[in-house]
């Protein structure tokens, strides 16, 4: 992964932009705003790396006097509602992840920065009002990218990983997503124009751009990860290509029978699976984090489960590895997605102040490694490990998505029936 030569002076610029919104838009002198954001359609570009620009467009509504703005990624919406306006200033909070967009606007301009502080990152931001494609095109595609293509991140490079490439072209546009080992790359959506691949998605946390040249049968580009990472990538086509199995990646270590551990929730009471309420119960355990755009799906599915097939036998509790700097900023967080999913089960703090997973499996050494967020461990009433997944295909990755719901939900139901 390469590093942006601006992170160096990454925290001080956050702080610098912060300080002057601030300063000038939120706490300035009461000059009456004579404009008003323009609602209907919106194009947005994020500024990536080497001069590249990450679009997605929105929808920018008014509900009952407020705006709301609907962001479009292929098939997702993503909504932002938490909106404050101050004079010609304007902040727009992501609806659970930490980061916002902090800028000044007209009736027809948005611009400003999106800012992750834990990560001292900052990406600048504009938006124009008005109907525009995701991508302008110049020319009538050469290629179909329809398919399965077996794909390759960081090639010749020992942190290369795989990857499973799942697309579908209509003339110009196309739809799809990367599945990885750890989960998928979300809702991508962008264009062929002549024999040029671009994608992209912006879902409050993720700000992907994916850029390559286009064969019948291959495919040579880079992915950019907000403006403080790029990797290659390369790709074939490859029908019959499947990942490795989701349940083989993570397991106990030698010695190991049980997963075993103790964290506060909110309240400050440690928590463990030896409590009296965990006794002889079908145990799901969720190594996530609030930043997580994937854990995010798999905490909607979960809250909808356990609400849909309520048993008193089946309990789900969260351990969240969260970046957030300080035990209440990351207690915050967690309680944002409690109250936006509405989550029910006990969600634990783990780690706070890096989402680092050597970190994270210092904490539960039974695990051979904590690889992705999420990974979901499956308990039985006597409180052995019986299976442990890897990752979260969420529903961006269509029929897989559809296939580890039944599969989650035939595991449960035999866990069940034992006890």
């Amino acid at each position: 992964m390469v590093i942006s030569i601006f992170e160096a002076d990454r925290k001080t610029m956050v702080k610098k932009i912060v300080i002057v919104f601030i300063c000038i838009g939120f706490f300035a002198c009461e000059i009456r705003n004579t404009y008003e954001l323009s609602t209907g359609s919106w194009l947005a570009q994020l500024e990536v790396m080497e001069g590249e620009q990450l679009p997605f467009n929105f929808n920018l509504v008014k509900k009952e006097g407020n705006y709301v703005i609907e962001v479009l990624n292929a098939d997702e919406v993503v909504t932002i509602d938490d909106i404050e306006i101050k004079q010609d200033s304007i902040y727009l909070k992501m609806a659970i992840f930490e980061g916002y967009i902090a800028a000044t606007f007209t009736k027809e301009t948005i611009e400003g920065s999106f800012i992750k502080e834990s990560l001292d990152r900052v990406v600048p931001f504009k938006a124009t009002y008005g109907e525009a494609p995701r991508f302008a095109t110049k020319y009538t595609a050469a290629e179909n990218v329809s398919g399965i293509w077996e794909t390759t991140f960081n090639p010749n490079d020992e942190d290369s990983y795989s990857a499973k490439g799942i697309f579908t072209q209509k003339q110009s546009i196309v739809k799809g997503t990367f599945r990885t080992t750890t989960g998928d790359y979300r809702y991508l959506q962008g264009v062929v124009d002549g024999d040029s691949l671009r994608l992209s998605t912006f879902d409050g946390a993720h700000a992907f751009l994916f850029t390559a040249r286009v064969t019948d049968s291959s495919l040579t580009g880079t992915f950019y990860s907000g403006n403080h990472s790029k990797e290659k990538f390369v790709a074939v086509r490859n029908e019959n290509f499947e990942l490795p199995d989701e349940t083989s990646l993570t397991f106990l270590n030698k010695g190991y029978d049980k997963l075993e551990f103790s964290f506060p929730n909110e309240a400050g009471q440690l928590i463990s699976l030896s409590d009296p309420e965990f006794s002889g119960k079908t145990i799901v355990v969720q190594i996530m984090g609030t930043w997580c755009p994937n854990c995010l799906d798999e905490t909607k599915f979960l809250t909808n489960y356990i609400r849909d097939k309520s048993n008193p036998n089946l309990k789900v509790i969260a351990l969240a590895f969260e970046y957030a700097r300080t035990k209440e900023d990351a207690f915050r967080g967690i309680q944002r997605l409690r109250d936006r999913v509405g989550v029910e089960y006990p969600i634990l703090l783990a780690q706070y102040g890096t989402s680092n997973k050597s970190r994270a499996n210092e904490k539960l050494p039974m695990l051979n490694h904590v690889l992705s967020y999420p990974t979901t461990i499956f308990i039985d009433g006597k409180g052995n490990v019986r299976k442990i997944h890897t990752g979260f295909n969420g529903p961006a990755t269509g029929e897989k998505y559809q296939e580890f719901k039944l599969e989650f939900d035939k595991i449960i139901m035999e866990l069940l029936a034992e006890d």
